[in-house]
């Protein structure tokens, strides 16, 4: 018991770092006396901006109703860009220094211009890393945005980037990465009794906190979590799809884990996406920073970039292969163009290789959390049914 509580007192203190994270970069910021820059997902190296002595915040959807930003950005726009474009019209994008990122949709874009039109004092720099992975001039090019992004980032903080500190940021986002895979395959195992919330809070709070901070905390979680109750038998096991740029609400996520399913693996960007690649190492921490944009889509591919010997819907059915999910649960974003496109692609495979899924639409402004807990529940029942009459075959 003493063990539990401790545990939840320390994933509940990251939690709300986690919800505001810019209350968390003011403090950091008053401490340190060093700058604090915004970056966007997906595809952005945190590692420059820490080797330049600042604190990278992953830039997060806001839970606050879009008011202001209602005027500067279409409806149509996903969630976490109109949030976004709300925090700036709102005065909550203050405290940042600069706003990065590697462009990766057309709605980042749009958001990222009203931004601008909305701050025009902050620094803002869009890099543009090539979605073609396969193109002969795709690596001199990224590996040119890196180097730029070194340059831009060293003039906002004052400093000349050396191969050096690049290298030793690597190293300690590499640590960082390395100590949360744990915490996933202690869940995949049965190790733990980890919900997805609480999930969700690690990978979050790694986004926004002092990259040595949060590592020492997670050291500290991993040696209490080899001694955590094993998860519960006989609960059906779901793998979560999906949700790029920003986090589902932890609301969705208590609700789907209430009908009687532990889910064990996941995709989602605020999950294993965000730490499922390390950055090799290497003399050149600029080539190194550009090989790992490629392993990152050979590890876990997005409807993001294109590329010819990778899919996503192979690595899915491999992931429950690996982890033994029974079920997949797939969470769009509403509005989410670029997963929307490639989900009949994901669900010819599941339906071919007999996998059962749900398709969940979420967005900003709420969700039918009753309506959709009834689909939930008849993903489990048909799952379980199988099995019922499979042992009562076998009785």
């Amino acid at each position: 018991m003493e063990q539990s509580a401790t545990i939840n007192g320390i994933i509940a203190d990251l939690a709300q770092i986690a919800a505001d994270p810019g209350r968390y970069a003011s403090g950091w910021k008053a401490r340190r006396e060093g700058r604090v820059v915004g970056i966007l997902p997906m595809n952005f190296p945190p590692e420059i901006v820490h080797a330049a002595g600042a604190l990278p915040v992953l830039m997060q959807e806001d839970d606050a109703a879009i008011t202001y930003g209602r005027s500067l950005l279409h409806e149509f726009y996903c969630g976490y860009t109109r949030s976004l474009v709300d925090q700036a019209a709102t005065g909550k994008l203050a405290g940042y220094d600069g706003l990065f990122l590697v462009d990766h949709c057309v709605a980042l874009l749009g958001a990222v211009d009203a931004v601008r039109f909305e701050l025009p004092e902050m620094p803002v720099y869009l890099a543009q890393f090539m979605a073609s992975m396969d193109e002969p001039t795709t690596r001199p090019q990224v590996g040119e945005q890196i180097a730029a992004l070194r340059q831009r980032l060293g003039e906002l903080c004052g400093v000349s980037i050396s191969d050096a500190a690049i290298q030793h940021s690597i190293a300690a986002y590499n640590r960082n990465r390395g100590l949360l895979r744990k915490v996933y395959d202690l869940r995949r195992r049965g190790r733990i009794a980890l919900g997805s919330r609480q999930m969700q809070v690690l990978i979050k709070s790694s986004m926004v906190m002092d990259v040595e901070e949060h590592t020492a905390i997670l050291t500290k979680l991993v040696a209490l979590f080899e001694a955590y109750p094993q998860v519960p038998e006989g609960q059906v096991r779901l793998h979560l799809s999906g949700h790029f740029c920003h986090a589902p609400r932890p609301e969705l996520l208590d609700m789907i884990e209430s009908c009687g399913v532990t889910v064990v693996d996941d995709d989602v960007f605020t999950g294993y996406r965000y730490i499922a690649t390390d950055v090799p190492d290497g003399p050149d921490p600029v080539e190194a920073l550009t090989q790992w944009y490629f392993d990152r889509n050979s590890n876990v591919p997005c409807s993001t970039r294109a590329q010819k010997t990778v899919d996503w819907e192979g690595y899915l059915v491999d992931s429950l292969k690996g982890s033994g999910a029974q079920g997949v649960v797939v969470l769009i974003a509403k509005f989410c163009e670029p997963h929307m496109l490639y989900y009949p692609e994901l669900r010819k495979a599941l339906h071919r290789e007999g996998i059962p899924h749900l398709v969940v639409e979420t967005e900003h402004e709420g969700l039918a959390l009753e309506m959709l807990k009834t689909r939930v529940e008849a993903l489990v029942e048909g799952i379980r049914r199988p099995r019922i009459a499979t042992a009562q075959a076998l009785a």
